[in-house]
């Protein structure tokens, strides 16, 4: 079963994605800030990160920097989770270190695809 951390400060969406992604098997752990999300990476070595990148104590553009600069966390792909849709937000998350980028309000059977396919890339253990 693949663990995948999210990173959501955001109660409603928080509850939606965490309910939709048990369902489809996942071993889900939840932070609500990038001070907690980067923490939580850093002791619970998930197989893939969903980032709000609008976060309170620690935005999710620079807990994205920290967790790639780490060596024991830069492997874990990243997919950022944002509202920011406009014309070169994508190269924004991309260049902060993110490896995926999907738009809120989520469409939860298109963020699915993009997450089976960055944990299908990962070594198994």
């Amino acid at each position: 079963m693949s663990k995948i951390l999210l990173v959501e400060d955001n109660e409603m969406n928080r509850d939606m994605l965490l309910r939709r992604l048990k369902r489809r098997g996942y071993d889900v752990i939840v932070a609500v800030d990038g001070g907690e999300g980067l923490t939580m990476a850093q002791s619970e070595f998930p197989d893939l990160i969903l980032m709000d990148m609008s976060l309170p104590i620690l935005d999710g553009w620079e807990a994205t920097r920290r967790l790639k600069a780490a060596p024991d966390t830069q492997s874990i792909p990243i997919i950022a989770l944002t509202a920011h849709a406009m014309s070169g937000d994508r190269e924004k998350c991309l260049a902060a270190g993110c490896d995926d980028y999907d738009t809120k309000p989520v469409e939860f059977p298109r963020l699915l695809e993009k997450i089976q396919l960055h944990i299908s890339k990962q070594p198994t253990s």
